[in-house]
């Protein structure tokens, strides 16, 4: 077994051994409390930039398959597990989870007493680590470490979004297929800012009835309504929303068209932005499956059991609350998890309505978007 060496920024030190490629990856620590999922997250563009601790003890039992990729590749700097499986068994597995991160260069380490670690996370908050099978002198990878960039200010959409527009055509897989059939003609058209978007985002869309063309996250409000859209999405996605300046400037243009328009993690911050708010760096922010999020309104009062990948939140105290309602807060510490706009065809949630991996309460969102483009279509 080759050793391996996990360094934090505080200088705390964590010995293992190497699961994945030989080498070297800095990013920001984060743990993620699913019970299941794996391939999911370490393909979600959103995890760019990060190291990811799994808290569920055993990682690599079901393997790989193609069917469960977010994107096409996976985003991760490196991870962290507890108890590596090498030879997975599962029906549908195609591959290894070692092969995998052999083929895409994934530096990963296990024997690491994850239940300890997550603890340090959430006592002295996310920070940028470091995972060597190339260095196991802790004072060098120190001084690497502590050299790195902080996660606050870094604008990381470039890396994920597509360099073109292309048009999205698969909706989820009938075998998998648990609510809504798509609708007949006529076909909503959206429009979707690629921030780091999630292959489930775009299927669950299709299934819902949509015709939807992903658009680079840099595309400006002109490029956008070229498209003569029936509906606007901005998407989930990597880093600090604040340091996504045109993808704020392109929402606070589109505010102006009408046309209704949704949001998702980093797509619900930038919209909060562009509506006059402010963001923050959470300690160690929410990853999981389980986070309950409170929605409230006339006609309901419930609890969502939700999937949420974010490390950063909306300052409530920021908002403008002339324009906008908060609708959904997170049970565990009552930050925000959704807005809409009290005149505008305007929503957003924190959290991952399209799951995958994840419960599928929050579903329904998409339906929402759907009516809110019908409506608007039949009054113009």
């Amino acid at each position: 077994m080759v050793p391996a060496l996990l360094v934090l920024a505080d200088g705390t030190t964590f010995e293992g051994y190497s699961c994945g490629h030989p080498g070297t990856a800095l990013g920001e620590l984060v743990f993620n409390t699913g019970m299941t999922g794996y391939q999911e997250v370490i393909t979600d563009p959103s995890y760019c930039g990060q190291i990811v601790t799994f808290t569920y003890p055993e990682l690599g039992n079901t393997g790989i398959n193609p069917e469960d990729t977010e994107s096409l590749r996976p985003w991760v700097q490196g991870v962290v597990c507890r108890n590596f499986c090498e030879y997975p068994s599962n029906w549908r597995a195609s591959a290894s989870l070692r092969d995998f991160f052999l083929e895409w260069q994934v530096v990963a380490i296990s024997g690491v007493d994850t239940r300890a670690l997550t603890r340090h996370i959430r006592d002295h908050g996310a920070q940028n680590g470091i995972i060597s099978t190339e260095i196991l002198d802790p004072e060098a990878l120190l001084r690497q470490v502590r050299q790195a960039p902080d996660m606050n200010g870094l604008d990381l959409v470039p890396r994920v979004t597509t360099a073109q527009p292309y048009e999205w055509t698969l909706p989820t897989a009938a075998i998998w297929e648990f609510g809504t059939v798509a609708r007949s003609h006529p076909r909503l058209r959206v429009v979707a800012l690629d921030f780091g978007i999630k292959h489930n985002i775009l299927r669950r869309l299709v299934a819902h009835g949509c015709q939807v063309l992903v658009v680079p996250g840099t595309a400006t409000a002109q490029e956008i309504l070229a498209y003569e859209p029936d509906g606007i999405f901005l998407s989930n996605g990597p880093g600090d929303p604040a340091a996504v300046h045109y993808g704020i400037a392109t929402t606070r243009a589109l505010l102006d068209c009408g046309k209704p328009i949704f949001g998702i993690c980093l797509g619900h911050q930038i919209l909060g932005l562009a509506l006059g708010g402010q963001t923050y760096k959470m300690k160690f922010g929410h990853r999981g499956l389980n986070q309950p999020a409170y929605l409230q309104s006339e006609k309901s009062t419930q609890v969502e059991i939700t999937s949420q990948n974010h490390g950063f939140a909306i300052a409530g105290d920021s908002l403008p609350t002339n324009r906008l309602q908060i609708s959904h807060h997170n049970l565990n510490d009552n930050t925000i998890e959704g807005l809409r706009h009290l005149d505008l065809p305007v929503f957003s949630v924190q959290y991952h309505p399209e799951a995958s991996p994840g419960p599928h309460d929050a579903d329904y969102l998409f339906e929402e978007f759907v009516c809110l483009m019908e409506r608007q279509r039949q009054l113009f």
